[in-house]
């Protein structure tokens, strides 16, 4: 097993354009460059703006990244890039300069899985994980439980979302509240003005004959329209609606359902350790009640630093260093990217 490798990130999947340098699980330098003003007006992420950004802010990230890590490319050991899943113009990005990258240096290439890049960044902060640890994976366009048995070579899928995601929730529901755009932030915070108790919202797929199918799977669609009509019956009927009450009471259900599933997920499979991860990861609420329901359960809970939750190239350059140190071929150079990556598959 190679110990500690330098290793250089490269995220491109969406909207952020990240760079990570990490030795071994030590974090060197972390520089992310986002689009996200530029999509604000159209309510979401446009794929051909996210794009064009990706090809004008990866080389003055590159160079801050460097700057701040204070090493040269030559010394990098190998470079780690976002293969999938994604928006693919904006993957094509970052997996054609990280390949330019591998070919004139002579270095091995690793495609790796965004969405597993989410899970391990907490290494950074917290060291190797624990095997079996269970995570939950809550992004914009994803929600998951996984069963880590190693994060370089076993993730399995023990849940899932069957419609929106827990982020693509919250965009939808600010967007009908006539919120900003991103969601998620804005709720959050006029959450911490209201009262979560305010309006009873439902819990998808918490009902007994929906458990015996859906037992560790996750639906935020009817979240969703249960909150439209409520805004659409009460404006209807002239009743006053307080903004921040709906975003309490919203975020509460969200909130409740991702975290009850969790805990029910790691004492059916006898896990101990659970992490969180993935942008929705930096939600106050969710971190806030899922440390109760952990420390009410004996489970220990790991969660990243919210400058990590969110998309970059750290948590990309840490899961090749995994891969490394593990003995893990290293990619093609034809690899190509991969809108919808498999998340039990770490690397390609």
């Amino acid at each position: 097993m190679m110990s500690a490798p330098l290793i250089l990130g490269i995220e491109s999947s969406c909207d952020e354009t990240g760079v990570g340098i990490v030795r071994g699980h030590e974090l060197l330098a972390n520089e992310v460059a986002s689009s996200v003003d530029e999509h604000v007006r159209f309510g979401g992420v446009v794929p051909e703006i996210a794009s064009r950004a990706h090809v004008e802010a990866l080389g003055p990230t590159l160079r801050r990244a460097l700057a701040a890590a204070d090493v040269d490319l030559s010394q990098i050991d190998a470079i780690a890039v976002t293969a999938g899943p994604g928006l693919m113009g904006a993957l094509v990005v970052g997996l054609s300069a990280a390949k330019a990258l591998a070919f004139a240096l002579n270095k091995p290439l690793y495609g790796v899985n965004h969405l597993i890049g989410h899970v391990g960044v907490d290494i950074l902060d917290h060291g190797p994980l624990p095997s079996p640890t269970m995570a939950l994976l809550v992004s914009g366009g994803h929600t998951n439980l996984l069963r880590v048995g190693n994060i370089a070579t076993q993730i399995d899928e023990i849940g899932t979302t069957i419609d929106d995601a827990a982020g693509e929730a919250y965009d939808k529901v600010a967007r009908l509240l006539g919120l900003a755009y991103p969601g998620g932030p804005v709720i959050d915070r006029l959450a911490g003005e209201g009262n979560p108790r305010a309006i009873s919202f439902p819990r998808g797929l918490t009902a007994r004959h929906d458990l015996e199918r859906h037992r560790f799977n996750y639906s935020f669609s009817g979240l969703k329209t249960a909150v439209a009509r409520w805004v659409e019956i009460s404006r209807r009927d002239g009743v006053e609606i307080s903004i921040p009450d709906v975003a309490a009471s919203f975020q509460e259900a969200v909130a409740d359902v991702l975290t009850s599933k969790a805990i029910d997920a790691c004492q059916f499979h006898g896990i101990d350790t659970l992490v969180l991860g993935g942008g929705v990861a930096a939600n106050s609420r969710l971190r806030g009640l899922l440390a109760e329901r952990c420390d009410q359960g004996g489970i220990t809970l790991r969660r990243p630093r919210p400058a990590l939750c969110t998309d970059n190239g750290a948590m990309i350059a840490v899961i090749g260093a995994e891969l490394v140190m593990a003995g893990v071929a290293p990619s093609s150079l034809d690899i190509s990217a991969d809108s919808g990556m498999p998340i039990t598959q770490v690397s390609m």
